[in-house]
C-alpha cells in the first residue's frame, strides 16, 4: 500500500460531511453569524474542562479499504480522563435551536460520526479497547447545555470506520480514475496551435514560471495574442507535472467565461481529459420563475442533499467539460438545483471557471476549500484590471433607514423583539439624519453604535428566521438579515484603508463603510494559493495595477508588445473638450466628426461614449442629420436576447453603413471579438474618465493623503483602461485593419498621450 496514487488524504469533519449530508437545501436556517459564537461556546466548556483532560487534539489514521488507503486526520474538541481511567472524546456542536426538549434522537447522525471517528484514531494511537464518546450541544444564546453520551469497543468503532469509509470510497475511486487519466492526457498534451503568436510563447514561459516558483504575475499581453489558451495551457502542464492539482479561472462577464470554456474544449479536442466546472450565478440557472428555495416552493432544494451524492458521481464520471448546458442537464434528471450542483461539482473539479466572488468575496465564497486544496491551486485572473473595483464593492457595506422602518411595521403586534430592533435602529438613523442637518457626513472612523444595534437586530432575526417563518414579513427579514450581517462582516474589516459617509437620498438615509483601497485584503483573500495570474490588455499603468492588487515586492511582471503591425491602425485624434461642460457646445462638432469617420468607407462602426445620457443626447442629433446611416443604441437595461441581435447585425456582408452607440466599461467595450469585416472602425469620446463624484473624490483624496497623486488613481486610470479596453475592439486578427478615432483634446496632453499603446501613437 506504499503507492500514493492510491491514498486519499481528507479531513474526518469532510468525510462525514460527504457520506452523512441529506435532508433539504433549507433544512433549517443557518445562522451564518454563529461561527464566531459557536467558538465562544467552544472555549467556554473547554475551559471546565479537569487538569488532566485535553483541549484540540490532533488525531491521524491510515484506513486501508480494498485498492485504497485513506489517511484521515481532525482535532477533537476534548480528551476528558475519568475517575475510573477511561478516556471520553468529546464533540461541541453549538447550535441558536432550543435544545430544552432535546432528546438522544434529535442529535444527528453527522455529529455522531464526528465524534466516533475521533475515538477510533484515539484509540489506535494509544492502544485503548474501550472509549466513550461524548456529544455536547449547548445553545449560543442561554448557553445551555445537552449531554449525550455512547461507550464502544474498538472492535465496534473499526467497524462503524470502516462502514463510512466503504461509502466514500465510491467517490475516491471516481476522483483517483479521473487524475490518472488527466495526467496521462496532460503528459502527451501539445500547443493546441501550429505555432505561437508573436510574445506568446513568452507568456506561457512567463505563467508557468510564477506556478513552479508559487508567485503572484501581472502579465500585460495585449489583444491577439491569446491570453486565455496562454495561460491555461500552462497551468495544466504545471497540473501534469504535479506542481498544482486544480485551476480557478476567474472572470468578471460571461463572454469572457466562454473563452476559456472554448479554449478547454479546443485542448479536448488535441487529447486533453480534465474535468471543468463553469458556475453560473444562481438567479441566471434558477429552474424556478423565481429565486426561492424554500421546500414547498421548489422540489430541486426538497431533499436536495437526498440526491446529491448520486448527481455528483454521475456528472463527474460521465462528463468532462460542465458548462452550464451540461450541469442543467444532470440537475433535472437527479431534481438537483443546479446552482448547488455546480459548487459542489467543483470540489471534485480539475478546473473551475467561474466570477471572481467566489474567490475573493467574504459573503460567498467557496468556504469549504481547505488549505491543501488552496496551495494546490492556481488563480488565473482574466481581465483583471476589473478586480479593482470589484474589490472596492466586495468589501464595502451600506444600510439604508427605509428597510428598518418597514421592519418596524411588518413586525408591530407580530414579534416584539425583532420590532423593537428595527425600530432602534431606525431611531438612530432619524437622530443621524438630524445631527448630519441632511448633509453628506465623511468619517474616518467605523460607526460603533450602529453596529452595536446592528449585531442586536441579526442575532434575534437568526433566532426567528430558524424557526422557520414564512409570508411576506419573513421574506423581508431575510433580506434586510443578509444586509445587516454584510454590514457586520465589513465591520470586522474596517482600518485605516476605510471611510464612513451617510447621505439622504430622497428623504431615505444611506450609510456606507466604503472601502478606498483594497489591495491589503485581495492580499488577504487571496492567501494560501499556490500562484496568482493576473492578466489583461490593459494593465496600465503597469505599477498602478501592481500595486492596487495586492503584487508583493518579489512578484513578478511581464509586458509584452502587440502582434499586430502598427500599419493596420489608422488613428487620428480630433482635439475638441467632451468636459462636461463643454458638452452641448461641441456636440455638433463632434456629429460632424463622426459621420466623416463613418462616411469614409462602407462599413460597420461602433462610438463609445462615457455615459449613457451624453451617448443619447448625441445619438438623437446623428440620426436626425445622418438619416441614410442604420443607427443602433446601447440601453442601460438590455436583455440578452437584445444584446446578441446588437451583436449579430455587425455582419460582414452588411452593404449599408452600420453605426452601433456604446458605452465605455459596458456590455460592448470588453470580451467581444468583431474579426475582419465586421468591424470598420472604432470612436471614442473622451477620456473615459468617471463621472466627478462624491466616492471617486474620497478615493482622490485617501491617494493624496498617502502622498500619491490622487486624481490618477480615482479619475485617470480608471478612465484610460476604459479607452483601451473599447479601442481594443477594433483590431483583433492579424489580417484585421480599421479606423480608430480618440476624440478629445486631453489626448495631446503627454500625460494622457503616455498612457496610450504604442501602436496608437504617432
Amino acid at each position: 500500500m506504499s503507492d500514493l496514487s492510491n491514498w486519499v488524504a481528507l479531513s474526518v469533519r469532510g468525510l462525514v460531511e460527504y457520506v452523512f449530508r441529506s435532508g433539504s437545501l433549507d433544512s433549517g436556517f443557518q445562522a451564518a453569524s454563529s461561527l464566531a459564537e459557536g467558538t465562544k461556546a467552544h472555549q467556554k466548556i473547554q475551559k471546565q474542562y479537569g487538569e488532566l483532560d485535553r483541549k484540540e487534539v490532533y488525531v491521524k489514521a491510515e484506513i486501508p479499504c480494498g485498492d485504497l488507503l485513506f489517511v484521515v486526520d481532525g482535532r477533537c474538541d476534548g480528551l476528558l480522563i475519568g475517575e475510573d481511567g477511561c478516556v471520553t472524546v468529546d464533540e461541541i456542536k453549538s447550535t441558536s435551536k432550543d435544545i430544552g426538549a432535546m432528546t438522544a434522537e434529535d442529535s444527528r447522525p453527522v455529529h455522531w460520526a464526528q465524534a466516533k471517528f475521533y475515538a477510533y484514531m484515539y484509540a489506535v494511537e494509544s492502544g485503548l479497547r474501550n472509549m466513550r464518546v461524548r456529544l455536547t450541544y449547548v445553545q449560543v444564546d442561554t448557553e445551555e447545555q445537552k449531554r449525550f453520551e455512547q461507550e464502544a469497543t474498538l472492535e465496534e468503532l473499526e467497524l462503524y470506520v470502516n462502514e463510512i469509509v466503504e461509502r466514500y470510497a465510491p467517490y475516491a475511486r471516481l476522483l483517483q480514475r479521473n487524475k490518472r487519466a488527466r495526467d496521462e492526457s496532460i503528459s502527451g498534451l501539445a500547443f493546441p496551435f501550429a505555432e505561437y503568436r508573436e510574445g506568446q510563447r513568452k507568456l506561457v514561459g512567463s505563467v508557468y514560471k510564477s506556478i513552479d516558483e508559487g508567485r503572484k504575475l501581472f502579465a500585460k499581453a495585449p489583444t491577439g495574442i491569446g491570453k486565455t489558451i496562454s495561460t491555461l495551457f500552462p497551468a495544466i502542464k504545471a497540473i501534469g507535472l504535479g506542481k498544482v492539482q486544480h485551476l480557478f479561472y476567474l472572470t468578471a462577464r460571461t463572454i469572457t467565461r466562454t473563452a476559456a470554456e472554448d479554449a478547454l474544449s479546443l485542448m479536448k479536442t488535441k487529447g486533453l481529459s480534465l474535468r471543468s466546472v463553469t458556475v453560473t450565478a444562481k438567479e441566471k440557472i434558477c429552474f424556478q420563475d423565481e429565486v426561492d428555495c424554500r421546500v414547498d416552493k421548489c422540489p430541486y432544494a426538497d431533499g436536495y442533499y437526498d440526491r446529491i451524492n448520486g448527481a455528483i458521481l454521475d456528472m463527474l464520471g460521465n462528463e468532462t467539460l460542465m458548462n452550464r448546458e451540461v450541469i442543467e442537464r444532470y440537475a433535472r434528471k437527479h431534481t438537483v438545483c443546479p446552482f448547488e450542483l455546480s459548487l459542489d461539482a467543483a470540489y471534485g473539479a480539475d478546473a473551475v471557471v467561474c466570477d471572481y466572488n467566489y474567490i475573493f468575496d467574504p459573503r460567498v465564497s467557496l468556504k469549504r476549500l481547505s488549505g491543501e486544496h488552496r496551495h494546490q491551486t492556481v488563480l488565473l485572473m482574466d481581465e483583471a484590471h476589473n478586480l479593482i473595483d470589484r474589490a472596492r464593492e466586495m468589501y464595502s457595506a451600506a444600510l439604508e433607514k427605509r428597510d428598518f422602518l418597514e421592519l418596524e411595521r411588518a413586525f408591530k403586534g407580530v414579534r416584539a423583539d425583532i420590532h423593537s430592533a428595527a425600530k432602534t435602529i431606525n431611531k438612530w438613523f432619524i437622530e443621524h439624519k438630524k445631527r448630519s442637518d441632511g448633509q453628506v457626513t465623511v468619517s474616518k472612523e467605523a460607526p460603533a453604535e450602529l453596529m452595536e444595534l446592528v449585531e442586536v437586530f441579526v442575532a434575534l432575526a437568526e433566532r426567528e428566521l430558524a424557526g422557520g417563518g414564512s409570508g411576506a414579513e419573513s421574506t423581508k427579514l431575510l433580506e434586510v438579515y443578509f444586509g445587516a450581517l454584510s454590514f457586520m462582516r465589513i465591520g470586522k474589516l474596517y482600518d485605516e484603508r476605510y471611510v464612513t459617509y451617510s447621505e439622504v437620498v430622497r428623504n431615505d438615509v444611506r450609510l456606507k463603510m466604503f472601502c478606498l483601497n483594497p489591495s491589503h485584503l485581495l492580499r488577504q483573500m487571496g492567501k494560501g494559493y499556490r500562484a496568482h495570474v493576473f492578466f489583461s490588455a490593459t494593465l496600465s499603468p503597469l505599477n498602478y495595477f501592481m500595486e492596487m492588487l495586492g503584487a508583493d515586492a518579489e512578484d513578478y511582471s511581464v509586458t509584452l508588445g502587440s502582434p499586430f503591425a502598427k500599419e493596420q491602425w489608422e488613428v487620428a485624434i480630433v482635439p475638441l473638450s467632451t468636459r462636461y461642460a463643454d458638452r452641448e457646445r461641441t456636440k455638433t462638432r463632434l456629429v460632424s466628426a463622426l459621420l466623416e469617420l463613418v462616411r469614409v468607407r462602407t462599413g460597420n462602426y461602433l462610438i463609445f461614449f462615457p455615459s449613457y445620457e451624453y451617448m443619447n443626447g448625441v445619438y438623437e442629433e446623428f440620426a436626425a442629420v445622418g438619416g441614410d446611416i442604420r443607427a443602433l443604441l446601447q440601453t442601460s437595461d438590455m436583455p440578452e436576447a437584445e444584446r446578441e441581435s446588437f451583436l449579430a447585425a455587425f455582419d460582414a456582408g452588411n452593404r449599408q453603413t452600420l453605426v452601433g452607440f456604446a458605452v465605455m466599461g459596458g456590455i460592448f467595450s470588453e470580451g467581444i471579438d468583431l474579426v475582419g469585416d465586421r468591424l470598420r472602425g472604432v470612436a471614442v469620446v473622451g477620456v473615459g474618465m468617471p463621472q466627478i463624484g462624491l466616492e471617486r473624490n474620497l478615493i482622490k483624496k485617501y491617494f493624496d493623503d498617502e502622498g500619491l497623486n490622487g486624481f490618477d488613481y480615482a479619475y485617470v486610470y480608471p478612465g484610460i483602461n476604459k479607452v483601451l479596453q473599447a479601442g481594443g475592439r477594433l483590431i483583433r486578427s492579424e489580417k484585421d485593419r480599421g479606423a480608430l478615432m480618440l476624440i478629445d483634446d486631453r489626448y495631446l496632453q503627454p500625460h494622457y498621450a503616455r498612457l496610450l499603446p504604442e501602436e496608437w501613437r504617432g
